[in-house]
């Protein structure tokens, strides 16, 4: 009996034993590595602002070099083996012209090989934007690789379109994050003071935002884009088109964070710091903005995707960044002819690493946000 009762106590400590509690960014992590799609998303984006980090270094041959004679090359293999051996090349390139369509055709001269190596020569750039650097990840030898290598083809004017993706999803992801932290930052600022003060002011700013949003987004921003004087220069485009697209978007969060921020307004640590001498800049902006961090965390991630699909558009219509600027919406441009896109599919190749891009966002963002719910 004495060991039954023993039994019974050591199973009572047993289940005694208090469970860890999990800190709320532990709960965070746990309810996010749960949503499998939102983690793969998650490394696709990874991927793609090393690409944004290292745009020059992958870009083997010179974004702006343009050549005649090799205007509108087909997408180019390269062979990894030569007669049994590890050595990567490309055959060189006959052109001729269609005589019934009229179209460019390029024939693979098999009888010319040009070697392919790793950290080859080009065109000069800085390394992360300091270090001044010539190496490029892969280039030709022999010949000059502008007009010899074409992983993804060339556009109308010769120049090759791998390179010029790389850096066109460089100023894309880049106008995206500038615009989104434009447009988040103002919509806290908004929001939160909306949503402490109240009132006249709270009144205020919603019927701004109301008149914002009866706006059509579209031509509002083709209307300012429209307006941009051509003679500008592209850092000056640049930044006009980034404030552009942050103009109406900072409105959804502000209402949302306003929400949010009243319902927090009367709690019992919002009267403590009142009491304590806080002002009200502190009590916004340190005691109440803390606790919807992980809100705007999604909401920001959910924002980059429309804001890179805002800018693609603009620059598809030519409303947007304009030659010599290279971005996926100036790339696309190129394929609004049907003849074009039905002779040379691989102009509209740009489309694929943009609706990658959005749709890694989306999931990501879909992911953070269930990470975020309380419930989850």
């Amino acid at each position: 009996m004495a060991s039954r009762a023993g039994q019974g106590h050591l199973a009572t400590e047993v289940l005694a034993v208090p469970q860890p509690v999990l800190s709320p960014g532990a709960l965070f992590r746990k309810r996010f590595l749960r949503h499998r799609l939102a983690v793969v998303s998650a490394v696709v984006v990874a991927l793609f602002y090393l690409v944004v980090a290292f745009a020059d270094f992958l870009a083997y041959s010179d974004p702006a070099a343009s050549s005649s004679q090799r205007a509108l090359v087909p997408p180019q293999p390269i062979h990894f083996f030569d007669e049994g051996r590890f050595a990567p090349h490309v055959h060189g390139l006959t052109r001729s012209r269609n005589p019934q369509t009229y179209g460019l055709e390029y024939v693979a001269d098999e009888a010319q090989t040009i070697p392919v190596v790793f950290l080859a020569r080009g065109y000069e750039y800085r390394l992360l934007g300091l270090i001044p650097t010539d190496r490029h990840l892969i280039g030709t030898e022999g010949a000059p690789t502008e007009t010899s290598l074409f992983l993804l083809g060339a556009d109308e004017q010769g120049r090759d379109l791998f390179s010029r993706i790389a850096l066109a999803i460089r100023t894309s992801l880049l106008i995206g994050l500038a615009a989104v932290a434009v447009s988040i930052s103002v919509g806290i600022v908004f929001g939160t003071i909306s949503g402490f003060y109240g009132g006249m002011v709270d009144l205020f700013i919603q019927r701004l935002i109301e008149v914002l949003r009866s706006i059509p987004t579209i031509p509002l921003w083709m209307g300012l884009a429209a307006a941009i004087p051509p003679t500008w220069g592209i850092v000056l485009v640049y930044f006009t088109v980034t404030l552009i697209i942050a103009l109406v978007g900072w409105t959804q969060l502000a209402r949302e964070l306003r929400g949010r921020i009243m319902s927090l307004r009367r709690e019992d640590f919002v009267v403590a710091a009142e009491l304590s001498g806080a002002g009200p800049g502190r009590i916004m902006f340190v005691h109440l903005l803390p606790l919807t961090t992980s809100h705007i965390i999604a909401t920001t991630t959910l924002a980059i995707p429309a804001m890179i699909a805002s800018e693609t558009a603009l620059g598809f219509l030519g409303l947007g960044l304009r030659p010599p600027a290279i971005s996926l919406g100036v790339l696309l441009s190129t394929a609004q002819s049907l003849q074009n896109v039905a002779l040379y599919s691989w102009l509209l190749i740009p489309a694929i690493p943009t609706a990658i891009i959005i749709i890694a966002f989306n999931f990501l963002g879909d992911g953070l946000r269930d990470a975020a719910d309380p419930g989850g």
